[in-house]
């Protein structure tokens, strides 16, 4: 039963890992994915709990809140009590590196102001008074980003890499995604405090997990409890498995084990979009790029109709100028001067 019930909350734990790095990452794979499931449930849930949940869906994911940010703060906040409250007490006497057990907090100290610093710095909003300004700083590709091109909702003139956000309700200078954890888009002025954000973070699960194991293995080593024996409902003598050990542990450990499974599963989560956005960051691209270009790709597939006399028009990223310029780009973002401006 108790293995049952860990089964079932390290499932949840994926699922809503899943669809952390989905929304952060603003795929329209989501939207797909979403409309499908709603075609499901829609014959098995009422309608006015269909609405219900529509209202919910569209205030979460569609509209700017503070949900996310609270539910970030109050896991993590749960995270690192439990780690203070009983892993590092347990680690202290047991003498493990003060250093080593104080990592955690500097990790968390960073990412708490790296994640502050992203909630609240402009993305680069583009406005009526910096859109010439914003005009110059990238070259027109003419496939993905075309010359002379309005946004349709606020009638300014799109410079290359921008996009609008339909949550936020602006464009954004060198739009990558909107983030529903910090509450705001991720652009060319934050991008440089989110990355870090994201990799303070994945490398703060890390080390709980890394700390959080190597206490446990620790106790198991000192008490020999792999060397001990155990008789079974049949009354049959076995020796001490992998299996009857983590059940045990989780028995006499109970809090530190479900941390230790969530910190895990967020590891690779994390882990897996932290390399995605750090490849997205060594080839310029943004998110929103690699999504369109990825598409792109799929309308030049023979596979695809097309009318006959349509030419491929073939994106290439002409923006990525080698890894250290790309990293400058990101660390030392580019601001549109108003001499520059003068002087066109």
């Amino acid at each position: 039963m108790d293995f049952l019930i860990l089964f079932l909350f390290y499932l949840a734990l994926v699922v809503m890992g899943l669809v952390l790095i989905c929304v952060c990452s603003k795929t329209h794979s989501l939207k797909g994915l979403a409309r499908g499931g709603a075609q499901i449930f829609s014959c098995v849930i009422p309608e006015c709990l269909q609405r219900a949940m529509h209202r919910s869906l569209h205030y979460l994911f569609h509209t700017r809140n503070h949900t996310f940010i609270v539910l970030h703060l109050v896991l993590q906040g749960m995270v690192y009590t439990e780690y203070t409250w009983e892993v590092f007490g347990y680690c202290q006497e047991l003498e493990f590196s003060l250093y080593y057990l104080l990592l955690p907090y500097l990790l968390l100290v960073v990412n708490l102001f790296s994640f502050t610093l992203t909630c609240v710095t402009n993305p680069g909003i583009i406005t009526k008074a910096n859109e010439l300004l914003f005009l110059h700083v990238y070259e027109f590709d003419e496939v993905m980003f075309p010359k002379n091109v309005r946004c349709s909702t606020c009638a300014l003139r799109k410079p290359a890499r921008s996009k609008h956000c339909s949550v936020c309700n602006w464009c954004v200078h060198r739009f990558d995604h909107h983030c529903v954890w910090v509450n705001n888009c991720i652009g060319a002025w934050n991008i440089r405090y989110f990355l870090i954000y994201l990799l303070t973070l994945t490398a703060s699960a890390a080390t709980v997990a890394i700390v959080s194991t190597t206490f446990l293995i620790h106790l198991v080593m000192m008490s020999d409890l792999y060397q001990e024996t155990y008789v079974d409902d049949l009354g049959h003598l076995h020796v001490m498995d992998t299996v009857f050990l983590i059940q045990y542990l989780f028995l006499t450990f109970p809090r530190i084990v479900f941390m230790l499974g969530f910190v895990v599963v967020l590891s690779f989560l994390l882990g897996g979009y932290l390399c995605f956005a750090l490849y997205l960051a060594a080839t310029n691209q943004t998110t929103n790029e690699w999504y369109r270009g990825d598409w792109a790709w799929c309308l030049r597939c023979p596979l695809v109709a097309r009318p006959p006399s349509a030419e491929p028009q073939v994106h290439r990223n002409i923006h990525s100028h080698g890894l250290w310029s790309n990293l400058q780009e990101i660390f030392l973002p580019a601001f549109p001067c108003h001499g520059r401006k003068k002087q066109e």
